[in-house]
């Protein structure tokens, strides 16, 4: 297990940085690139409503999280600790490549809030597999909607449709057998797939995360010794709660353009169909929170929806602002608060 101050060093000022100047950086030579008098005039045109609407669904969404994270611990923890959970869980994802995110911290926090590690860790788990399982159950209602259209075919060649398709294809299976993998562990037989993670980490070129492997595993029997019992009421509004969540966190992009562009209700569905395309290609970045990866991807799914290049760059900074730099702020005003009430209560108790 890693030591507080470990886990913590992941969440430095000097962590928080990088990410703001990658980000910036590529914002910059975008506008710098794209810009031409008069690109900018839609913004005198806005539409309120939809700009409020934004701060709207990030709000819901945050009370989402913070439901969501105090149900699935059985209210161990209280709205304040809920909430301080979900603020630091999110500077972690903000300053962690998008692969990775902020599990550990996560179950850091949440243990240091006075819920047992087992526990800890097994909420956690299930966070990601009802995260995952929206995603299984969402892509093909999306595909049956949007077809063809789902893919930015105006914006690339036909060779790089095929390579998303196939990449978009192959990520959607691997989610789904991992999910599978995960319900199975967790509700049917948690021993049987720690034997098989074992038993595929001995392959010779797997063999030194062998042990990280048989702590995976182990993780999942304890995870499912404290869910057994859990009844139908406690299943059903967390999986209530993970599709409200996720819905309103797709539903950003779709507000801030319709706040600067006419858009139709098909518009709409199609543009929140491509964000299940456009966050899978995000998993890929290497970057703290996608830095960059995110700008520069973002053009190819929507410039479709928002008309210049200058207003489409002028879009994703705002969406990166309300999704990213906010949370960074959020979760540095609320770190140091949290470190003080928790890990300064830690010491003052074994002094």
């Amino acid at each position: 297990m890693e030591r507080p101050t470990d886990i913590l060093s992941r969440l430095s000022p000097r962590r928080i940085v990088i990410p703001v100047i990658i980000g910036l950086s590529v914002v910059a030579f975008m506008f710098w690139r794209s810009y031409k008098p008069g690109d900018l005039a839609p913004l005198s045109g806005a539409h309120w409503g939809w700009l409020l609407a934004t701060f709207g669904v990030l709000a819901a969404r945050d009370f989402g999280y913070i439901y969501r994270i105090r149900h699935l611990t059985h209210r161990a923890l209280s709205w304040r600790q809920s909430l301080d959970v979900i603020m630091i869980w999110e500077l972690a994802s903000c300053v962690m490549p998008s692969a990775v995110g902020g599990t550990t911290v996560a179950t850091f926090i949440i243990g240091k809030e006075g819920v047992p590690l087992g526990k800890s860790l097994a909420y956690v788990m299930v966070t990601a597999m009802l995260d995952n399982l929206y995603y299984v159950v969402l892509v093909p209602l999306v595909i049956i909607f949007a077809g063809d259209g789902l893919y930015p075919r105006e914006a690339v060649p036909g060779a790089f449709i095929t390579t998303l398709k196939i990449f978009f294809g192959v990520s959607y299976v691997l989610v789904l057998f991992y999910s599978g993998l995960m319900l199975y562990g967790l509700f049917v037989n948690p021993r049987a797939v720690r034997r098989l993670i074992v038993r595929v980490f001995s392959i010779k070129w797997l063999r030194k995360r062998r042990n990280w492997a048989y702590l995976q595993g182990q993780e999942m029997v304890l995870a499912s010794e404290v869910l057994r019992g859990s009844g139908w009421g406690y299943w059903a509004r967390a999986a209530g709660s993970t599709a409200f969540v996720w819905t309103a966190r797709y539903l950003v992009i779709n507000t801030l353009i319709a706040a600067f562009t006419p858009t139709t209700g098909g518009e709409h569905s199609m543009i929140f169909a491509r964000n299940l395309i456009y966050k899978v290609v995000l998993l890929v970045a290497l970057t703290p929170g996608g830095a960059g990866f995110a700008e520069g991807a973002f053009p190819t799914f929507f410039r479709r929806f928002i008309g210049t290049d200058t207003m489409v760059n002028f879009i994703v900074f705002l969406y990166r602002i309300v999704t990213f730099y906010l949370y960074l702020v959020l979760g540095s005003y609320f770190l140091p608060r949290w470190v003080a009430r928790v890990l300064g209560a830690d010491a003052g108790k074994q002094s």
